[in-house]
């Protein structure tokens, strides 16, 4: 708050502020019952310091006040690295890091207050680090959640050795600082096309617009190396998203975060839901047949290699045929055909000829001869048997 008095009567006034890193804020300045003049700026950061101007037109002049405000203590004693998270719907924790010039016996306080004009009340529950130092506070008496809730909050500190600057912030939007639950009933079901994966929304402090939700989809295949990108979805469409069937090859799994659409706390994932069916595995198929064929047909070469030192190889496959024997081929070749009379050969044949005798054979059966008949025709191939002699004069 900018506060003044003017001696003169005045027709213009303006009063201005201009911080680091934020644009100058420019506004007219009210007035008090007792007449003094006061601009507030309510959600400006002073840390880094400021410059207050008033512009005043009276009588026709122009007259400028300039105030330089300043983060008293020293350079780099103050609190870094501010950040705070609701979580489980009701709890609220925040937390800092000690200034890298800050001396060892700082003690650091955290206010908080959740309107302008609210109650201002210090942390209860302060987290500290292996040191001792304060890092960190923890609340959890919130209050009746409200939609338009914002959290306004102020880390100063003490030392013996030195003054310690302050850290303050624009106001936290509440709805925006909360870190969700998981969603939760997270399914995937195949209607024949499409794996329908749905979800529901997450349980929040605040009444909020599904519209404002913000959720990732990670959906990838079991043992696969590669990694699918992930999937974003507003909450103003339905939860859910569907998958072609044929994109699903093997099983597959999915989970799900959520986080405002303006903040930057995601949730946690939610367990992972798994989906699809498993491939069949022709190749671990193929190996094992190929290896059984290639050992069948080692197994068959080395015996047909011991077959073929054993015995030879042409003797087993091309055996030689039988030949009849020379001196009784010669037994079966044609002669000159006579007529004998009884026992006696004809008259007039002079040359000795060769002759076969045929005997009848006889089966003894019982201790009785059986005449069976006459011998079969001899086979000059097979077991021959044959009389020689000679028929002279």
């Amino acid at each position: 708050m900018l506060t003044w008095n003017s001696r003169r009567n005045v027709t213009w006034q303006e009063c201005t502020i201009d911080a680091p890193l934020d644009p100058p804020i420019s506004q007219t300045p009210q007035v008090a019952e007792d007449g003094t003049y006061f601009c507030t700026f309510s959600n400006s950061v002073l840390h880094r310091g400021a410059t207050l101007t008033v512009n005043v037109t009276s009588e026709g002049r122009e007259f400028q006040g300039t105030l330089t405000f300043c983060n008293s203590g020293k350079e780099g004693s103050g609190a870094v690295n501010f950040s705070c998270l609701i979580y489980d719907v009701r709890f609220l924790n925040c937390s800092w890091a000690r200034g890298p010039a800050a001396p060892a016996d700082v003690r650091y306080h955290l206010y908080m207050w959740a309107s302008l004009h609210g109650n201002v009340s210090e942390c209860a529950q302060y987290v500290l680090d292996p040191t001792g130092t304060r890092v960190g506070c923890h609340f959890d008496q919130l209050g009746e959640p409200q939609t338009t809730d914002n959290y306004f909050f102020l880390v100063n500190g003490t030392s013996n050795e030195t003054d310690i600057q302050f850290l303050d912030f624009t106001p936290f939007v509440a709805t925006e600082i909360e870190k969700y639950n998981p969603p939760a009933n997270l399914t995937a079901r195949n209607n024949g096309s499409y794996y329908v994966i749905q979800w529901d929304n997450p349980v929040t402090r605040f009444n909020i617009s599904s519209h404002v939700l913000y959720y990732e989809l990670d959906i990838q295949r079991k043992g696969s190396f590669s990694k699918r990108d992930p999937v974003f979805q507003r909450g103003e469409n339905r939860n859910e998203y569907l998958m072609p069937s044929s994109a699903v090859t093997g099983v597959h799994t999915v989970r799900v975060r959520v986080r405002h659409v303006y903040g930057d706390a995601w949730s946690d994932w939610g367990p992972a839901q798994p989906f699809g069916f498993p491939e069949k595995n022709f190749t671990g198929f193929l190996v094992v047949l190929i290896g059984l064929v290639v050992g069948a047909v080692a197994l068959s070469s080395m015996g047909l290699m011991f077959l073929c030192k054993r015995f030879s190889l042409k003797q087993k496959l091309f055996p030689p045929i039988p030949q009849v024997k020379r001196e009784l081929a010669g037994s079966f070749t044609p002669t000159q055909e006579m007529a004998w009379d009884g026992d006696n050969p004809s008259a007039g044949s002079q040359e000795p000829e060769d002759f076969l005798t045929v005997e009848e054979m006889k089966l003894f059966v019982g201790g009785e001869a059986e005449m069976v008949g006459p011998a079969p025709a001899l086979n000059p191939y097979e077991n021959i048997t044959a009389v020689r002699g000679r028929l002279g004069q």
